[in-house]
């Protein structure tokens, strides 16, 4: 299989390392200029790298300040041996989407990320998969994009936001873009961006990843249930990031309403619960005792590892975390490994740790 291998075909990682990371982003060094002569709105810049690290500004404004992590593979594949990762899966910083900006341009500024990823895949010999960014303002432009990607070495799929301009990924608009996900056998990552009930929260503004960003999550999730997504596509592969945000709490209301109120069920083509089976997300909730919520609701083969890598608000001892949770050996080796295979569509015999 052609996805994260070197030239012998197999992983290599010489670390005796365990995890596969499926929620690691990246941000480029630099940035092309907008294209066109007329400047737009939400178009990155990055500011010169000093001490190893580099401000994203957009619109004039400083949006995070990241470190060489994002973008040098030899940095990264450190901090992972010491992490016990074997494999990153690469996906864009969620900011770096550009779905607020014209189609064409948007597309042109996530190939330039997507092509970084790829170059950090080849660097990689074997570390890296590609999970790509699409510009989901346009159906059309999407499909071409992931067509483009899955036919790169190393990209297993993609990652898209949790919403697209406010609108919900389980909104029929966006059925073209899964039935070829699904045809092409893509993975999905999803990840929050630009959540709403931003107007609700009060302090200081990374209250938005704090406590917007696991919302918008569990609606997206939500949103895949009763829209029948996986009805539609049953063959695809869906993920959801910070362990699905808060749809763990919302799922036994929804069960509930299902039995309560007849135009609920009669919009689901499913229970809830046994619809919430078929998804999968990360292991990226801080706590012990929600990840074993997470598993219980989702199930043993559903939870992946997933770290944030290499933002300062991650998770920083992952197979740790799991370890300490779970005391079966075999469970531990579905959350680290083998439940990630299955997502990205790895083969087992393919990989070396």
């Amino acid at each position: 299989m052609r996805h994260g291998l070197n030239s012998s075909g197999r992983f290599r990682s010489g670390c005796g390392c365990v995890g596969i990371d499926v929620h690691c982003h990246v941000v480029p060094s630099s940035f092309p200029p907008v294209p066109g002569a007329t400047p737009l709105s939400g178009w990155p810049s990055m500011t010169a790298v000093q001490d190893c690290h580099a401000t994203v500004v957009i619109d004039d404004r400083p949006y995070r300040t990241v470190s060489d992590a994002c973008w040098v593979a030899e940095r990264r594949i450190a901090e992972m041996d010491r992490a016990g990762i074997a494999v990153q899966a690469l996906s864009p910083m969620p900011e770096l989407f550009g779905y607020w900006i014209e189609a064409e341009a948007a597309l042109h500024l996530v190939r330039h990320v997507n092509d970084v990823i790829a170059a950090l895949v080849q660097e990689g010999q074997g570390r890296f998969v590609g999970l790509g960014g699409l510009p989901m303002q346009d159906i059309d432009l999407a499909i071409a994009e992931l067509q483009r990607l899955m036919a790169l070495p190393g990209f297993c799929g993609v990652e898209i936001g949790s919403n697209i301009n406010g609108t919900a990924i389980g909104d029929t608009h966006f059925h073209a873009l899964f039935a070829e996900a699904e045809r092409l056998g893509a993975a999905v990552f999803v990840h929050a961006v630009r959540p709403t009930g931003m107007d609700r929260l009060v302090g200081p503004a990374a209250l938005q990843q704090v406590l917007a960003y696991p919302t918008d999550v569990g609606l997206a999730a939500a949103s895949v249930i009763t829209g029948g997504l996986l009805q539609r596509f049953p063959n695809l592969r869906i993920a959801f990031s910070h362990g699905g945000g808060t749809f763990a709490a919302l799922l036994p209301r929804l069960q509930q309403g299902y039995h309560a109120f007849p135009a609920v069920r009669d919009s689901l083509p499913e229970a809830p619960l046994e619809q919430a089976r078929k998804l999968y997300v990360d292991a990226l909730v801080f706590d012990e005792d929600m990840l074993k919520r997470i598993v219980s609701v989702f199930g043993e083969d559903r939870v992946m590892l997933g770290t944030d890598y290499p933002f300062n608000f991650r998770e920083m001892e992952p197979v740790a975390r799991i370890e300490q949770a779970f005391a079966d050996p075999t469970l531990r080796e579905r959350l680290t490994f083998a439940n990630a295979l299955a997502f990205l569509g790895l083969d087992e015999e393919t990989v070396s740790r």
